[in-house]
């Protein structure tokens, strides 16, 4: 039999691919089948996965802000509150002669990551006055309010869904327009009435003034009144989107009787708008876990919206070299795998996942790996959901070398649930999906890390 070059060059690799395998059974497990030749498998490093609290945050300035209550039969109870600063249109805005208040309407405009049940639970969300403008917005900080209801919504919430309004045009008819999915919120008339109509333009002569007079909205979901599991909403505070419409009409010199619409914005570019977020965890397998970090359970806990993460830890990484000889990682995965049966409708599993790391100052940091993707091409780090396997993977190549060869030392590791559209190192206040996910111990739903490497001389 005549050989070609290239064809003994083959079959040298070949028997040299085949010959370095040591686990071969596990050649092709979580990877994707292309790349399954591509050194030898270790898929046996030890992981330790603990579940720990959140640290507050700030809320100002946030892409949007949540709002809402859930209960959950394993994370318990969640609620999330809202304090807004409402700015006049125009400082000294003249509302003209003699005006007579039709309508007030706190209207919140609904983004799009809505988590929980939009099906059957009932919202019954409570409006009140600030006692103080917002000098404070941490997420755990309370938001001092008066007692008194300015004004109540119940009913479900769909936020997918356009909403008819009318459309008030000064001197003309008014019409329907249809907008994106709001949660329309009509307050106390004699209430706005005195606290914005009757200041008269000098009351709004300034942004400051009329903000210490007016001091802001407060909004929660009342636990009492509220029906079902529940959800929480997240409230889209960009440019003109949330606002306090004010329906009035005014003596007009050419047409008598006029009726106007002005809009009070609530944003965060011209205004503070704060969330307060809790979290109550008594008597769920969270808080036993919380009480007993020393102890390696089959599953850890992760919860959005400030609550829970994940740290894990490699131990024996940093004996890698004495146990398989000195080593070049040509690929690494952390293979995250969601317990089964813990993420049907509403809890439904999140769509991405973080993994970051501490420096030696306990600091979030990025991995060199998601560093190097970060620009060009995210979704190659990994993360996100895989709903076929149920499953979230993490290209983590350079952090194993790294901590093989000890040019990165393991502070912690952590994985978190974090926003579709966004990225966070630092907990999440702008989703509030959950997951429960296996531990290393587990025996069929466990994390894992895929090492594939060549050994060097």
């Amino acid at each position: 039999m005549k050989f070609t070059k290239q064809d003994l060059l083959t079959l040298l690799i070949g028997l040299f691919l085949f010959a370095s395998c040591k686990n071969p059974d596990g050649v092709g497990l979580d990877v994707d089948p292309g790349t399954a030749i591509t050194g030898t498998l270790v898929n046996t490093e030890k992981i330790i996965s603990t579940t720990v609290r959140e640290s507050d945050i700030s809320t100002a300035g946030l892409t949007r802000h949540p709002l809402g209550y859930m209960v959950d039969p394993v994370f318990g109870k969640t609620e999330a509150s809202l304090a807004m600063t409402v700015w006049p249109l125009n400082v000294s805005y003249d509302f003209g002669t003699t005006p007579t208040l039709d309508s007030a309407i706190l209207v919140l405009n609904l983004g799009t990551q809505f988590y929980g049940d939009t099906t059957s639970s009932k919202y019954s969300i409570n409006v009140y006055q600030l006692t103080n403008p917002i000098v404070n917005y941490k997420s755990s900080d309370i938001q001092a309010h008066n007692s008194t209801l300015l004004g109540n919504f119940n009913s479900r919430i769909f936020p997918n869904t356009p909403i008819k309004i009318s459309d008030i045009i000064a001197g003309k008819t008014d019409t329907l327009k249809t907008v994106k999915a709001q949660i329309r919120i009509p307050l106390d008339k004699a209430f706005i009435k005195a606290s914005i109509l009757d200041l008269g333009t000098t009351g709004s002569s300034t942004n400051a003034k009329f903000v210490e007079s007016f001091k802001g909205l407060y909004a929660e979901v009342s636990k009492t009144a509220s029906t079902g599991v529940g959800g929480i909403a997240f409230i889209d505070f960009a440019a003109t989107n949330s606002y306090l419409q004010l329906v009035y009409k005014h003596a007009n010199a050419s047409s008598g009787i006029d009726t106007t619409s002005v809009n009070f914005p609530i944003n965060n570019s011209s205004g503070i708008v704060a969330a307060n977020i809790k979290h109550d965890y008594t008597g769920t397998p969270v808080k036993t876990q919380l009480d007993n970090p020393s102890t390696q359970y089959d599953v850890t806990y992760n919860q959005a919206l400030v609550g829970v993460k994940t740290k894990i830890s490699f131990p024996d990484l940093t004996k890698f070299i004495a146990t398989y000889g000195k080593a070049i990682v040509n690929k690494a995965e952390l293979v995250v795998n969601l317990s089964n049966g813990t993420y049907s409708y509403p809890f439904s599993a999140p769509q991405r996942l973080s993994l970051y790391r501490w420096d030696i100052a306990e600091q979030p940091a990025n991995l060199t790996d998601y560093t190097n993707y970060v620009n060009s091409n995210p979704a190659a780090f990994g993360g996100y959901f895989d709903s076929v396997n149920n499953r979230y993977v993490f290209l983590v190549t350079s952090y194993v070398q790294e901590l093989i060869d000890g040019k990165v030392k393991d502070y912690g590791t952590f994985i978190a649930p974090t926003s579709a559209t966004e990225f966070q190192t630092t907990p999440s206040a702008t989703s509030a999906a959950r997951s429960i996910i296996g531990s290393f111990g587990n025996t069929t739903n466990k994390v894992k890390l895929n090492i594939y490497y060549t050994k060097i001389n």
